[in-house]
């Protein structure tokens, strides 16, 4: 059997099988039957549970080669259903001389092709270029089987075996009815939970806003009295035009308009307020006219008395500003919506936890909760609008990336690079993971950590392979440390650019340099004190396979191929023949498996002594297999990089990292001379992309129920509290920890754009008279620190993930949960004291 395939992908469509037709099930080499094989016997196939054992061995002669027999129920049972018993296999093709068919499979490269074939009926050569004591003790083990077969019935031994096969078989009856039990309960429950959902989403329309024209200048000013609803509590009012939706400033420095929202109060009510109450809300307008945005805010309903909303303008010019502005009534509350919000997110969190469902499935679950409270509630938005909800330049960057990125593993550069680290780490593998770990800091400072990450996920997975290693405990210290680095500059994480590119920040000194070098200090700290922390945490953990090298390609090699067969969609009957064949392939080599682990003993790897005899034989293995693609690759990939440095320097480049990401792939596209566009759309992870989108509209969602709003204000409430003489330090402590626990839980883009403005308000307001910069840089070491504590607290999590469980070596949330958060809690502490030592005692403000 040939099928083409690289890194777990099918690349042709080639399938041949070619078996020869022989009278008996002979597998005599040209020496004649082995010493210790009976003449009569000289392939004797195993009689187990499916039929003929696809794997036993026969033994040649002088040529000392081994050959296996055909198997009755490989992939010959997938064309002859009828004949499970018949000592000769169907012929296919009389095209082989052999006794035997091959098969040639590129996914997992090794010695074995080169020192002869082995032939196996539907198996990878390399997995069976094993020692001849295997192949003895399979043989003999063969033969014990079939002797306790003929012999059976006699003696203590047979009850015994009687009693363990009844308890077996009770064993195996019972776990199939409790799966079937909790798979019928989950999707039951789901299905259920998706229905109401529906339902509740379907009943309340769309209300659509009606936009008011207006006009509002230093002269003249707007004003207008609403009834109130009977079932109200809250008014939300909507502003659109050339406004500033976040960061306000100090009265007087720009150009901004006030809304009041006045409301009298009933008299003799027992929240003994006074008979009115007065809004303030202030927003700030955009110096360039032609931008819209729309700002949105709610105000609490007292009575049912009428609302009155004023609204004028502070302007440099005597010149109207053109505005538009829409109202509507709430009936819930914002304590009852942030509880609906709370227990949405936690439903979510649990979804992914107990990995009831995938990850991606779990966000859009949550995405459509989300939107059915928004909808009870009687603000449901419509569908273009939540299609503006999704942040469509981060998932192009992420495409384009993946397309650079798929194309770039074709010229074997990973498995070069994977090469290149282990000779520099000269065979000491937490040697190689510190220097991996600090090059992906140092990169993620400079670079997007969703690029570092893409560029480096599939180089840690080939050198791990190389290495017998798990992936995965490599991976999560890899992602953890992006993040970290990411902190360092204002380039280097979302958060750090949202805070930097605020305009009233800059005006306060908050520029690039400062922020860089202010960050920069603290998170050196915090990667001194995250190196040795990373050892102590995997001192117990063992980073080698505890199985041998073969067992775990084997493993690896079977869920490659069912991936394979599951992305095959049976449209015609040639590829549902593939598909059958595919998944025949697999059972057989779970077959192979399973007697591979009866027969071998588990052993922990050690760490590789010759290390100099390994690097020259994976020198010759790995190399550049296209020199002249991987020169289009890197001058397309260094160019998109320069332009990422050039967009976050020069203003003059008017294109985003989404733009530039794009027009990489396309160039890249064009160069490599790309025909068979399908196999790269395969490589790239849409489940991921799904996940993000799904995972913005849920973000938004959630901001729209007053959840990350309300977390904001009780952080300020909280500082106000606290005496003057120890505000500072109680701020410092509380945006840290409240940054990094909310940035483990939600999206730290949305976090942050909603925290500056309430803490601008914060230092501003005469009351509490808190220097800005501190609660800024506090800010920003919670929200990208703390996306290490969840797998889905920052977008390399996640590509990291998919990436991972594409290639076969996904982890779980908890998996990322018991190394990531306590490296957020200790690195959280490290950044915390580093801005208390500087704000507070030196007083660096």
């Amino acid at each position: 059997m040939h099928l083409e395939s690289r890194d777990g992908r099918v690349v042709s469509g080639t399938l041949e099988v070619e078996l020869h037709q022989t009278s008996a099930g002979t597998c005599a080499g040209p020496g004649g039957p082995g010493p210790k094989e009976p003449a009569a016997s000289k392939c004797r196939p195993l009689q187990g549970a499916g039929g003929a054992d696809p794997s036993s061995p026969c033994p040649s002669g002088a040529a000392e080669q081994s050959c296996w027999a055909p198997a009755r129920q490989d992939f010959g049972s997938f064309f002859m259903k009828g004949r499970p018993h018949s000592p000769v296999p169907q012929s296919f093709s009389f095209r082989s001389k052999d006794l035997c068919y091959t098969e040639n499979t590129p996914l997992l490269r090794n010695s074995s092709q080169e020192k002869g074939s082995r032939c196996i009926p539907g198996y990878h050569p390399e997995f069976i270029a094993a020692e001849e004591s295997w192949e003895n003790s399979s043989a003999e083990w063969e033969q014990r089987y079939l002797l306790s077969r003929e012999v059976a019935g006699s003696g203590t031994s047979a009850s015994s075996e009687k009693e363990e096969l009844v308890d077996s078989t009770h064993v195996r009856v019972h776990l199939p009815k409790l799966r079937c039990c909790v798979q019928w309960l989950r999707v039951t429950g789901l299905f259920v939970f998706v229905v109401l959902c529906s339902i509740l989403f379907s009943l309340y329309p769309d209300q659509g806003k009606f936009w008011q024209l207006l006009a509002v200048s230093p002269l003249e000013s707007y004003s207008v009295n609403l009834s109130s609803h009977v079932d109200s509590t809250l008014l939300q009012v909507d502003l659109a035009g050339a406004l500033v939706a976040g960061g306000p400033s100090r009265p007087g420095r720009e150009e901004h308009v006030v809304v009041e929202v006045t409301q009298a109060d009933v008299p003799g009510s027992r929240r003994r307020r006074p008979q009115q109450v007065t809004y303030n809300w202030t927003i700030f307008l955009n110096p360039r006219r032609n931008e819209r945005s729309v700002v949105s805010r709610t105000f609490e309903v007292l009575s049912r008395e009428a609302v009155s909303i004023s609204i004028r303008a502070s302007l440099q010019q005597t010149q109207a500003v053109p505005l538009l502005m829409a109202h509507q009534y709430l009936p819930a509350s914002v304590e009852a919506q942030v509880t609906i919000a709370a227990a949405i997110l936690a439903g979510v969190y649990a979804l992914i936890i107990f990995e009831i469902v995938h990850r991606t499935l779990a966000a859009m679950l949550g995405s459509l909760a989300a939107l059915a409270a928004l909808a009870v509630i009687g603000d449901r938005p419509s569908l273009t609008h939540v299609v503006e909800w999704i942040d469509f330049e981060t998932l192009a960057l992420l495409f384009g990336m993946m397309i650079l990125v798929a194309i770039f593993s074709e010229t074997g550069f990973f498995d070069y690079c994977a090469v290149k680290a282990y000779r520099l780490s000269r065979g000491r593998v937490w040697a190689m993971i510190i220097m991996l770990c600090l090059i992906a800091a140092v990169l993620s400072a400079f670079l997007d950590n969703v690029t570092t990450m893409l560029l480096f996920t599939p180089v840690t997975i080939r050198l791990c392979e190389v290495l017998n290693l798990d992936p995965r405990q490599v991976l999560i210290a890899e992602v953890i440390f992006t993040n970290i680095g990411g902190a360092a500059t204002a380039i280097g994480d979302p958060p750090n650019v949202i805070i930097v590119s605020n305009q009233e920040l800059r005006k306060m000194g908050l520029d690039f340099a400062g922020f860089t070098a202010h960050m920069f200090l603290g998170i050196g700290l915090v990667l001194l004190v995250s190196f040795p922390l990373l050892r102590l945490l995997y001192w117990n953990k063992k980073l080698y396979n505890k199985e041998p090298s073969d067992i775990v390609e084997l493993k690896h090699e079977i869920h490659v191929w069912r991936l394979t067969a599951q992305r095959i969609s049976p449209a015609s009957r040639e590829e549902t023949a593939v598909r059958g064949l595919l998944l025949g392939k697999v059972l057989a080599l779970e077959h192979l498996l399973n007697r591979r682990l009866r027969t071998f003993h588990r052993q922990i790897s050690q760490e590789d002594k010759n290390w100099e005899t390994n690097i020259q034989e994976l020198q010759k293995k790995h190399r550049i297999s296209d020199r002249i693609l991987l020169a289009k690759c890197l001058t397309v990939l260094g160019f998109v990089i320069f332009t990422f440095f050039l967009n976050s320097f020069v203003p003059g480049i008017h294109l985003d990292l989404g733009w530039i990401a794009i027009l990489g792939a396309i160039w890249l596209l064009i160069l490599a001379d790309i025909h068979d566009f399908e196999i790269i759309l395969h490589r790239v992870e849409w489940a991921t992309l799904l996940f993000f989108a799904a995972l913005f509209v849920l973000m938004e969602a959630l901001a729209h129920l007053h959840l990350i709003e309300y977390v904001g204000e009780q952080t300020a409430l909280l500082i106000k509290m606290v005496p003057e003489d120890r505000r500072l330090a109680a701020a410092i402590i509380l945006v840290v920890w409240v940054s990094a626990l909310a940035s483990s839980l939600i999206d730290n883009i949305p976090f942050t754009a909603t925290m500056i403005p309430v803490l601008l308000n914060l230092s501003q307001d005469p009351e509490v008279s808190l220097p800005t910069p501190p609660l800024m840089y506090a800010l920003a070491l919670g929200a990208c620190l703390g996306g290490n504590g969840t797998l889905i607290g920052a977008s390399a999590n996640v590509v990291c993930a998919g990436i991972a469980e594409q290639h076969g070596y996904g982890f779980s949330f908890m998996e990322f949960f018991r190394l990531g958060f306590p490296m957020m809690v200790v690195s959280c502490t490290i950044g915390m004291c580093y801005l208390l030592v500087a704000h507070v005692v030196v007083g660096w403000n």
